[in-house]
């Protein structure tokens, strides 16, 4: 038996390939190819999802990330602070703006520590980007917390991975001052290939990012402010209304499978299960646990035709581009251990209970359970 980690070739099957090819030559026909209707119908629809007041439909994850930070003019001599456990984008973005990113360590839900938080903000702080990892949202109240004796230090949530997570019934997106998501293909709400979005609740920020990322246009005519291309392109809004509605039933199923995983995983002393918050609704967009004799593990599995992966052998502050940062080994010790046994298991919504249970039976005969 194989059990896939990409579940693309699944999903997008002839039948569903070609609902999709109908509305996309449907739209066709009208021309309406830059910021079409699409576009605004989407930014409509994933509001109302996330139940939030403004959707700025953007280019990819990272170009949501980058015009965050440049809304909030955020750029040289500033500080970000991140944890050093995300995908290289949040680092890379604020780099991009000129900023200097700061790092700090996680907890056992692998996420920003608050306490961490606490000891790492500055005066030269300007912001902090918690990422909702792996589909898990941060504990914002505690980094809302850890914030509170600062003035000035603003919170752009990393929701790139966890369109469809909540913490205490409020989604993820509405706890910063502004948020990014990607649709990259195997995040929870996807396109066929980049998009993303910036979300906030502040009009002046909204009308100010809707112009930048169409070059500054006021109109037509009238540009505003020099501005960049960082549209969201309609071909690819045509493809995420054809997702959005989806999205809910396919974290239900990947809560489900992730549930028979813990429980199939409980009593094996290789491995650990990371706390499950009762407050927050997870994405499931990996599901990782850490492991025992990790690499060993994922060849055996590899070999048994189960698609482990590792998301990340080497954390941001070890990587070749931070050498300048200053950081070492030994400054984060709980992200460098988890990342020495972090393994993540195909976990989406395509796979069969017989393909979930034929994967617990190998982990379980490489630990001799």
């Amino acid at each position: 038996m194989r059990v896939p980690y990409n579940y693309l070739p699944r999903q997008f099957d002839a039948h569903e390939v070609d609902a999709i090819l109908q509305k996309l030559r449907a739209h066709a026909l009208t021309g309406d190819f830059t910021l079409g209707a699409p576009v605004a119908e989407f930014e409509r629809r994933f509001a109302a999802f996330l139940r939030a007041r403004h959707v700025i439909g953007v280019s990819s994850g990272t170009d949501a990330l980058i015009l965050a930070l440049r809304a909030l003019q955020i750029g040289p001599g500033d500080e970000v602070i991140t944890q050093v456990n995300t995908f290289y984008a949040t680092v890379g973005a604020i780099v991009e703006v000129g900023a200097t990113p700061g790092f700090v360590d996680v907890d056992e839900t692998y996420s920003m520590d608050p306490d961490q938080l606490f000891r790492a903000v500055s005066s030269r702080t300007r912001a902090v980007i918690p990422v909702h990892w792996r589909g898990l949202p941060a504990d914002m109240p505690a980094i809302q917390a850890a914030l509170g004796s600062w003035r000035g230090i603003e919170i752009i949530e990393d929701a790139c991975p966890a369109a469809g997570a909540s913490i205490g019934g409020r989604s993820v997106g509405l706890w910063g001052r502004l948020a990014a998501f990607s649709f990259h293909p195997l995040k929870p709400l996807h396109v066929w290939g980049d998009g993303g979005a910036v979300v906030t609740e502040d009009d002046a920020l909204a009308a100010w990012l809707r112009r930048y990322r169409s070059h500054g246009l006021i109109s037509r005519d009238e540009v505003g402010e020099w501005g960049v291309n960082r549209r969201l392109q309609t071909v690819q809004a045509v493809i995420a209304n054809h997702v959005l509605d989806r999205v809910r039933g396919w974290i239900e199923r990947r809560t489900e499978i992730a549930a028979r995983l813990d429980h199939g995983l409980a009593d094996v002393a290789g491995i650990s299960v990371p706390p499950r918050p009762a407050d927050r609704v997870h994405a499931y967009q990996l599901y990782m646990v850490k492991a025992e004799r990790r690499d060993a593990l994922v060849a055996f599995l590899e070999r048994d035709g189960v698609e482990a992966k590792i998301h990340y052998p080497i954390p941001l502050h070890l990587q070749p581009a931070a050498k300048g940062l200053g950081y070492g080994p030994g400054d984060f010790p709980v992200a460098e251990a988890q990342a020495r046994r972090i393994v993540t298991l195909p976990a989406h919504q395509y796979l069969s209970d017989a393909e979930v249970d034929f994967m617990l039976e190998r982990v379980r005969a490489f630990y001799g359970a």
